[in-house]
């Protein structure tokens, strides 16, 4: 969509004279590149119309504006709004139109003078009521409310008007800043206003009758709020941070400060001015730094910036509007940290033209002395740090300086062994330089170079075998005694006379045997290159040179004896078991091969071969060659017996002479199946358990047997102690064989002998048997001849015990010959003497009568009692 608009491309415009009374004063161009006021219509429209809110002023349809009438002050800028409004277009546009005075002569214009348009423009309609923009300062002092401008209709001499406004400062927010006089129609600002906060505003004058129609159509008010140096420049920091190169030229850029001012830029109020207030400190002179008034920026300028003397400088900046006057503007004020960066102007310089240090020999990784050097560059930088050389003296390159990052210092150091028999002294040439390069025009000082003197301490160093490890050969089989060679070490310690002795360190096999002083190496046992010390036909040993130095030193060597071989090792056939068929077949057939401990020549090709005796190992069995280690044994008759065979195989290897080896071969001949396996019983019966094997399988099934019934026999065995001796309660509840003695009280009976056995349980027949007659437990059972009587449960179920009861009583009543352990029972005579009366209430003698016939009641065995005692009269 294309946007219509009017903008303001160059708002301030002179105004001019012109000889005639329509003074031109500025254009509204259609050209986009023009920078003058332009206005765009959407549908390209030629009929396009200007208004102005200014009625000293109109605008032609082409852009122009003239002066209507005489203006009355030209000594202030005039402000006006332009309104646009397209052909077929229903919005309008609108801009401001701010002009300034000229520098021509005054203007005269007739007080009211109207012109009309030429024959292709739009006629200029005259207004009934026109309001010019108001404009009020900001920050008035009143008094409130202050009127500003009195809005009147032609009309009001012929009817009653009420005037009201409407827009943002009256009805919509901020709400109540302007009101007006609904009779007069005056307007007024109901307080002080800020330019800062608002600077213009735009609202609609009405004008209605007494009955609300519309008088008059509604007429904008635009107010402008004049600007008031109310505002000090504000800076954006309060410490800005720059810095800058040591050694810089004049009219280098620094850094750049800025201070904002609310007040309008466009007038001297919001126009802000820098400049320098002071500077700390004042080397090497008080003005190092300039400012650029309107911008800001910070510059050198004068030359003599040494990070080294002054490292940072401290700056105060002053900000003043009005264009910097001081009378009248407002300032403030922010501070400057400029920082002095270091640049490498200054060369390394080592404190001394000497150094010197001593290493003791064969040391590595050992400083052996310290330069110090002095830098005043930036501490930690690459300008300052130091890195250094060797230019000559070592040759061989057995030093090494590296720099110490602490303090800058450089570490001569030994990366490789110096030895004092060939050099006593070094004397090394040293350079020092910064990483980073010098600036330019800085020449390099002398001092970054020095000598550096470095002493060689002799110690005692180790003997050392000129071979190490040291090989020789021989054949294997080497008698004891046997000289192999000479195992001597030197002595490096050229200017010492001292003594070497020699002794065994490792000897895994304690073969050798080295001479304690001259080193010669003799054997003590047979070499053997099958030995398991012997890997690869190598065969180490490891002796010591030790010296008689003060501290004594030590040194080993390796001794390599590599082993020929002889062939002193007979084949062994594999494998040592088989399986074939009971008959022959071309399937049946086993494949031998054979090791042999020494070495290619002295192992394959191997022949196999049946011995002659006995005569039916060849009666019975063959064997053919398949290759050079492998044969292939078979049976030589048709059927053989199941059975464990052990067939006896001579093996004979390559060697000169050669060796050979009788070996058996176990051949288990068992049934096959139509795939030529043994089949499961073939397997068995071919397997041959031995007798020893076969008598362990027996022994442990008769004692597995033999538990087993051990087992039964006491189960069977408790089951029977369970049902001899049944009790009317659970055994685990009898206390009956814990008899619990809690006092002793003593005094009570004269006699107290009483027979505790006849209270316990018996544990054989012959107890029950030897009782005194007429004692018996009530819950034994009878061992003798006795009446019928019904033959109870053994152990009654707990849950059972009330009609096993039950079950007792019935029968003891109907059986009258019941035997007594069924009565009550007397267990002993509690003794006579007592001194207690008797407690019985009962007296044998009665003094009245009595009535027996409830004993008819108990059953059969009380029928008896009851007619001895229950008689009456009768009897």
């Amino acid at each position: 969509m294309h946007s219509c608009y009017i903008a303001s491309m160059k708002p301030h415009l002179p105004l001019k004279t012109q000889g005639n009374t329509d003074v031109f004063l500025a254009s509204i161009l259609i050209s986009a590149e023009s920078q003058s006021l332009k206005f765009e219509d959407c549908q390209h429209s030629k009929a396009v119309g200007f208004e102005s809110s200014d009625p000293n002023f109109s605008v032609r349809p082409d852009g122009s504006v003239y002066a209507e009438q005489e203006v009355a002050n030209l000594s202030e800028p005039i402000q006006f709004m332009v309104t646009a409004r397209g052909g077929h277009d229903p919005h309008i546009w609108e801009t401001t139109v701010k002009l300034f005075p000229g520098h021509g002569p005054k203007i005269s214009f007739p007080r009211k003078h109207q012109k009309s348009s030429s024959a292709n423009g739009l006629r200029r309609q005259k207004r009934d009521w026109v309001i010019p923009p108001i404009n009020v300062p900001e920050n008035s002092r009143g008094p409130f409310p202050q009127m500003l401008v009195r809005i009147r209709s032609d009309q009001d001499l012929e009817k009653g008007i009420r005037y009201s406004i409407t827009g943002a400062g009256a009805d919509q927010p901020p709400i109540d800043v302007y009101n007006i006089d609904p009779v007069h129609g005056k307007m007024f600002v109901t307080r002080p206003l800020d330019r800062e906060e608002r600077a213009s505003y735009h609202l609609r004058a009405h004008a209605v009758d007494m009955n609300g129609n519309k008088v008059e159509s509604p007429i904008d008010l635009y107010i402008y709020v004049i600007d008031m140096n109310d505002n000090r420049p504000e800076f954006q920091n309060q410490v800005y941070n720059g810095s800058v190169a040591e050694g810089s030229k004049p009219g280098t850029l620094v850094m750049k400060v800025t201070a904002n001012d609310s007040d309008d830029d466009t007038t001297a109020n919001g126009m802000v001015r820098y400049r320098i207030l002071s500077q700390t400190p004042h080397m090497p002179i008080p003005n190092m730094f300039t400012i650029n008034s309107e911008t800001g920026d910070i510059f050198t300028m004068a030359a003599g910036l040494d990070r080294e003397k002054v490292s940072q400088y401290i700056i105060i900046v002053q900000a003043t509007d009005m264009e910097g006057n001081l009378n009248f503007g407002l300032s403030n004020t922010a501070t400057a940290l400029i920082s002095v960066t270091d640049i490498n102007d200054n060369p390394p310089e080592l404190t001394a033209r000497t150094f010197s240090g001593e290493v003791p020999e064969n040391s590595v990784n050992v400083v052996v002395a310290n330069l110090t050097v002095i830098d005043r560059d930036q501490p930690h930088s690459p300008n300052w740090a130091a890195q250094y050389r060797i230019a000559s003296g070592d040759p061989q390159g057995h030093f090494l300086i590296r720099t110490n990052p602490v303090n800058n210092d450089g570490m001569v150091t030994v990366v490789k062994p110096v030895d004092y028999e060939q050099n006593r002294a070094f004397m090394l040439t040293v350079i020092v330089s910064n990483k980073a390069p010098l600036a330019s025009g800085i020449q390099s000082s002398l001092q970054s170079s020095a000598g550096v003197t470095i002493s060689v301490q002799d110690v005692n160093e180790s003997p050392v075998f000129p071979t190490n490890p040291k090989s020789i050969r021989f054949e294997e089989g080497v008698p004891a005694g046997t000289t192999l060679t000479v195992f001597a070490a030197q002595d490096p310690d050229l200017f010492i006379q001292q003594t070497v002795r020699y002794s065994k360190l490792s000897d895994p096999a304690n073969w050798l045997r080295i001479n304690r002083t001259n080193g010669q190496i003799t054997t003590m046992a047979v070499l053997d290159r099958e030995s398991m010390y012997v890997r690869n036909n190598i065969y180490e040993a490891t002796f010591l040179a030790a010296d008689n130095g003060s501290p004594p030193a030590s040194g080993t060597g390796t001794l390599q004896i590599h082993l020929i071989d002889v062939n002193d090792n007979a084949p062994v056939m594999m494998p040592k078991e088989a399986q074939l068929c009971e008959r022959a077949n071309p399937r049946s057939k086993v494949n031998i091969t054979a090791s042999d401990a020494d070495a290619d020549p002295h192992v394959g090709p191997f022949v196999f071969e049946l011995p002659s005796y006995p005569p039916s190992i060849r009666r019975n069995w063959t064997i053919s060659r398949i290759s050079g280690d492998y044969a292939q044994l078979r049976l030589r008759i048709p059927y053989l017996d199941a059975e464990v065979y052990d067939v006896p195989i001579i093996v004979s290897d390559s060697g000169n002479p050669p060796l050979s080896n009788r070996s058996i071969i176990k051949v288990k001949v068992c049934p096959c199946d139509d795939n030529g396996d043994c089949t499961t019983t073939g397997a068995v019966a071919a397997a041959g358990l031995g007798t020893g094997a076969i008598i362990a399988i027996l022994i442990c099934i008769i004692i597995l047997l033999i538990l087993v019934l051990v087992f039964v026999m006491w189960m069977k065995r408790r089951e029977k102690e369970r049902q001899a001796k049944p009790l009317l309660i659970d055994p685990e509840d009898d206390v009956r064989d814990n008899i619990l003695k809690y006092d002793e009280e003593g005094g009570g009976e004269e006699d107290q002998d009483y027979d505790l056995s006849q209270l316990q349980q018996p544990e054989s027949v012959e107890h029950i048997i030897s009782k005194p007659v007429g004692v018996r437990r009530v819950d034994e059972r009878p061992i003798i001849a006795e009446s019928q009587y019904p033959v109870r449960p053994s152990l009654p179920h707990p849950g059972d015990i009330g009609d096993f009861i039950n079950d007792g009583l019935r029968a003891a009543d109907n059986d009258p010959t019941a035997p007594p352990y069924d009565s009550l029972l007397v267990f002993d005579y509690e003794g006579s003497g007592s001194t207690a009366g008797s407690v019985s209430s009962l007296n044998s003698s009665s003094s009245g009568d009595q009535d027996y016939d409830y004993l008819n009641d108990w059953g059969p065995r009380f029928k008896k009692l009851a007619d001895l005692y229950g008689g009456g009269e009768d009897d």
